[in-house]
Formats: C-alpha cells, sequence, structure tokens
C-alpha cells in the first residue's frame, strides 16, 4: 500500500511577554488518503457489531425489531474482503454471526447469511457492556487487521461494577475503536462517553428506535472510509519543557493528555485512531523555560505524525512550535485566533456538562450559570447546532450575555442529547 498523504499545520502567535512560560499552538492534521489505500485496506480490516439483545430491547418489541434493521443496512455496508462478526450483547454474551471465536470474510453470501441470522436475536437476560468488550477483544485478536472498529448498541445501564467496565475498556485499548449509540433514554450517557472516548469513537443518543438503520449505516459508511490505523501525534519537546496537554478540539473534544505513551523524557506519542480522507484539529499546551527578550528563536515543540506499516515506522509529516520573547505588546498581546476559537470550544463542552449535572444534582444557581456560560460560548463562537440543543434545556433571554433561566420540565431526550453532543465543535474559518 502506498504511503497515505499528510499534512501538518501549526497556527499560534509565537511571540510572548518576557517571563512567559506557557506555548500554545493549534495543529490541523490533513489527511488526503493514498492511492489504492482504500482497496487495500479492505483485506486488512475487521468490523464487530455489538447488539444489545437483553430484556428491555423487547419493550417495546419495535426496539429489537429496529436493531436488526439496523445491523442488516450495517453489514450491507461491508466491503467485500473485509473480516466481520455480530456479538449478541446480554450479561453472557455470544457471537451470534458467525459461530465461535471467528470472523467472517464479507461477500456476497455472508452477507446475506448473517442479515438472515439476526431474525433469530431475541431479547433476554442483563446488560453487561464490560463482557460485551472483552468477547469484541478476543474476536478481534484472532486476526491480525490493521484496522478494527467495532459499533456498540445499548439500550440500557451497565450491570457490571463501575471497576469491572473500567477494566474491560482499558484492555480494549489500543486493540479496536468503538463507536457507541444509545437509543431511548434509559442508558447512562457518562458510560458510554467513556467507552468512545477510550476507544476513539464516537458517541450519540437515538432516541427514537426508527433512527437506528440510517446512523448505523452512516457509522459503517465512515469506517469503511478509514485507510490508515493506529496513527499516532508524537510530541517532542526541548529539555526541561514539559507537555502540559494534548487535545483534540476538532471535529470533537478529545483530550488525550492521560494517553501518552513515553518513548523518552522528551519525546511521547498520543493515538488519534484510524484515518480516511478528513482534517482534524489539535490543541497543544508546552511549559518552557522562558529565554530572554530579543534573544533567538527557540523550537518550543515538534509535533510529527507517525503510523507503523507492514512492521515497518512510518513519519507522515510533521510541523514546529516556536516561541519568541519580545517586550513589543502589539506582538505578545495578539491572541491567535485558532487558539481563542478551540480555548471557547473546550470551555463550551465543559460548561455544558457541568451544568447539566449541577441541574441533576438540585443545584439550579450554578447550573443557571454554567449553562448561560455556555450559551454565550455558543453564541460568540457561532456554534448554531449546540445552541439549539441548548435552548431545549433553557429559555435564553440574551445570547451575547448568557442570560438564560431553566426551564421546568425538559424531555430526557433532549438533555441526553445536549449532554452526549456537548463535545462536537465548530472548526475555525481559516
Amino acid at each position: 500500500m502506498s504511503a497515505p498523504e499528510f499534512t501538518v499545520e501549526i497556527f499560534q502567535n509565537e511571540y510572548l511577554p518576557a517571563g512567559t512560560r506557557e506555548v500554545n499552538a493549534i495543529a490541523t492534521v490533513t489527511s488526503a488518503g493514498a492511492v489504492g489505500s482504500v482497496s487495500s485496506a479492505a483485506g486488512r480490516a475487521a468490523e464487530i457489531i455489538i447488539v444489545d439483545c437483553s430484556g428491555s430491547m423487547g419493550a417495546p418489541k419495535l426496539k429489537i425489531m429496529r436493531a436488526r434493521d439496523a445491523a442488516a443496512a450495517a453489514i450491507d455496508a461491508i466491503r467485500d474482503g473485509v473480516a466481520f462478526s455480530v456479538i449478541a450483547g446480554t450479561d453472557v454474551p455470544w457471537p451470534h454471526y458467525p459461530k465461535g471465536m471467528k470472523l467472517a470474510i464479507a461477500d456476497d453470501s455472508t452477507r446475506e447469511s448473517a442479515k438472515q441470522s439476526l431474525a433469530h436475536m431475541r431479547p433476554q437476560g442483563g446488560t453487561a457492556i464490560g463482557r460485551w468488550l472483552d468477547l469484541a477483544r478476543q474476536i478481534f485478536l484472532t486476526r491480525e487487521d490493521a484496522l478494527r472498529h467495532a459499533i456498540l448498541l445499548t439500550d440500557g445501564r451497565n450491570g457490571e461494577p463501575a471497576v469491572d467496565l473500567a477494566a474491560a475498556i482499558e484492555r480494549c485499548q489500543g486493540v479496536f475503536n468503538c463507536d457507541c449509540r444509545g437509543v431511548g433514554t434509559d442508558w447512562k450517557v457518562d458510560e458510554l462517553r467513556r467507552i468512545s472516548g477510550a476507544l476513539l469513537g464516537t458517541v450519540d443518543i437515538v432516541p427514537d428506535p426508527a433512527g437506528l438503520t440510517v446512523d448505523f449505516e452512516a457509522m459503517m459508511t465512515a469506517s469503511m472510509g478509514k485507510a490508515v490505523a493506529d496513527v499516532a501525534i508524537r510530541v517532542w519537546t526541548p529539555q526541561h519543557a514539559r507537555v502540559r496537554y494534548v487535545k483534540q478540539v476538532a471535529p470533537t473534544v478529545e483530550d488525550l493528555t492521560a494517553r501518552r505513551t513515553e518513548i523518552n523524557p522528551q519525546q511521547g506519542d498520543y493515538p488519534t485512531g484510524s484515518w480516511g480522507t478528513e482534517s482534524r484539529d489539535y490543541h497543544l499546551c508546552v511549559d518552557v523555560d522562558p529565554a530572554a527578550v530579543g534573544g533567538p528563536e527557540m523550537l518550543a515543540a515538534r509535533v510529527s505524525l507517525v503510523t507503523t506499516m507492514d512492521s515497518v515506522p512510518h513519519s507522515l509529516g510533521q510541523a514546529l512550535v516556536r516561541a519568541i520573547w519580545t517586550d513589543d505588546e502589539a506582538l505578545s498581546t495578539r491572541i491567535n485566533r485558532e487558539v481563542a476559537h478551540y480555548t471557547g470550544q473546550a470551555d463550551l463542552a465543559q460548561a455544558i456538562q457541568d451544568g447539566l449535572k449541577a441541574r441533576d444534582e438540585g443545584d439550579e444557581q450554578t447550573a443557571s450559570a454554567r449553562l448561560g456560560r455556555a450559551v454565550a460560548l455558543a453564541h460568540e463562537s457561532g456554534n448554531t447546532d449546540t445552541a439549539g440543543l441548548l435552548a431545549k434545556v433553557v429559555d435564553v433571554l440574551d445570547p451575547a450575555t448568557g442570560t438564560v433561566r431553566l426551564k421546568r420540565a425538559v424531555a430526557d431526550a433532549d438533555e441526553m442529547a445536549l449532554d452526549t453532543r456537548s463535545s462536537k465543535t465548530v472548526r475555525v474559518k481559516k
């Protein structure tokens, strides 16, 4: 397979006031794919669809029926040559198709057999999401596919101890990526967000089971567009410098700081998952020892993209983060608009989650303040989608100042939609 084409651009204000230690930059990473990469990746890709088959999926029966339809649509979207499996998720999950700890290879025959098998899915038992993830991990490890992706659907809360789910998530990190969906309103946002965040996927609510088919087809189609697995951002910093954080800030906010793999004290890798033809933005913040005013430019960080293909490490591109200390206030006080924009978007996500938590705890004063702050940030950044979701939870009196009043009656689906989509950002116009 030919090497993928990546570019890395840095946006920052490299001029800093005397004595300042903190250097901020936005790294825009763009993948243009590679010639023949998707077709070449087909034989190196594996998909697992995990369908909640617990007893609650039968109440009403429409849920399991629509889940079967959605799984069938996802199976239809799998390319020839891709390995795949379907797991039935209960308190004791099992491989629904194919039988046993293996994956089928997608073609017209296996896709049809898999879809026919879905008719035999029956709601029963409880919900043990950690066991679902562990079973998927074990099946994935029966092959050496580079691109491993799962879709997980549930309609309820996990019945396992929290420590068991956390341990299962940790075991799955680096093995596969996972997109999570909750159908209805009886599941827990934090549980699925914890899974999707750790496994570099997405999370969303599907309030009406009728919406599952379109969503599953879209997720599988997106996965089929991935061509490069396990891309990492490698950050080098000079001696005595420290990486404060690395965050993905577009298309969603995901803090990667704690996911660092240490190469040596001056270098570490941060996972970004699999890539197709797409672009993402990352916020890098580094503490450095300040140099003298008027001194030479400092290299504050080197941002590289790395992956391993056919057991050989590949560098996919790099860019430099610079620092110059100056006493010119016109230069040092200029705020880079990319940094400012994404700092606001990260603050927006946190304000929403803080506000909803305070609302659930009955702390109306904190809830009003934090959700009002979110309204102001959404208005300022032009994040109209999030502003629309906020308007279903609060009455907006003045969007510019963030003056709001909590609604007395809020539909569970509206509150959960705001929560699950709080981390979605709008990109700054370059």
